[in-house]
């Protein structure tokens, strides 16, 4: 039998808005990462990787690394997390939805015109036999850190390729495991819907927005590959986006979101959580002496 979950979450707006905790019976999905370092930030500095749901918006990669919202100190108003910036003002609730569901909703008041990318940048905490499942056949990019592991030479002067999900040249992307000493980032194009499969648990994230906007899953599949400075680690991010590029710098005309005329863009995650009981009962039988 399978069972909805159902789901809470915490954030922590005086650091950078990060959600801290997504959680559904006994099971913390998100990843952690404590570092010191985290505390102090101020927009400007390096990045600093601690785990759970990063809000990256105008970017992910590229300046400022990760985007302008993970290094400020957000506000909370009438249950709302509100971050101000010279660019742009983005307002996130969350809220319960029907069966469990958690709804976070957004929106960003900007210039009509103003050009950026998000990504719910969430770092999950899962097993070596964890999988993604996606609509088959998704244009999926790679980057340039992907060249040494697809099955053909990279294109001289391609900032990324394109090729069907699961495994676009052979990189078999909806695999989570085991640890090869890889990282790689790749951009599900067009996707609205992805689910990470953890033996009896599944966890589904799904994107809507009315605006006229790019629609997208960033995947960050770092199997202790990361980083090549110090001690490499595992951690794997499941992304919904708004735009289909990491670096808003390299965005074409269709790889990014645009603010319209009405200066206020609007979208929501719904997150669900599902167990199979049937397989839990299963799997606790099988290891009963």
């Amino acid at each position: 039998m399978v069972n909805h979950v159902p789901l809470s979450a915490r954030t922590d707006p005086d650091h950078g808005g990060r959600w801290t905790s997504l959680r559904g019976e006994g099971r913390e999905w998100l990843w952690h990462r404590p570092d010191p370092a985290r505390a102090t930030v101020r927009p400007g500095d390096a990045f600093v990787d601690a785990g759970g749901l990063e809000e990256c918006v105008p970017t992910v990669r590229g300046l400022p690394d990760h985007g302008d919202a993970w290094s400020r100190r957000w506000r909370r108003e009438d249950g709302t997390d509100v971050l101000d910036t010279s660019d742009f003002t983005l307002r996130r609730s969350l809220r319960p939805g029907p069966a469990g569901m958690l709804c976070a909703r957004y929106h960003l008041s900007a210039e009509p015109g103003y050009r950026l990318v998000w990504a719910g940048h969430a770092l999950l905490d899962l097993t070596e036999d964890a999988y993604l499942a996606a609509p088959e056949a998704t244009p999926t990019r790679l980057f340039r850190e992907s060249a040494p592991l697809i099955d053909q030479p990279w294109p001289a002067d391609a900032r990324h390729v394109t090729g069907p999900w699961p495994a676009p040249f052979g990189l078999h992307l909806n695999r989570l495991g085991p640890d090869d000493g890889t990282a790689v980032g790749a951009i599900l194009t067009g996707c609205r819907d992805i689910t990470v499969v953890d033996g009896a648990d599944r966890l589904s994230f799904s994107l809507h927005t009315d605006a006229d906007v790019p629609v997208s899953v960033a995947l960050w599949r770092n199997l202790r590959g990361y980083p090549c400075t110090g001690p490499p680690y595992r951690s794997i991010g499941v992304e919904p986006m708004l735009g289909a590029v990491f670096d808003l710098a390299e965005a074409g005309p269709r790889d990014a979101a645009t603010v319209p005329p009405s200066g206020e863009l609007r979208w929501e995650l719904r997150i669900t959580a599902t167990r199979d009981t049937t397989a839990t009962a299963t799997a606790r039988n099988e290891s009963t002496p």
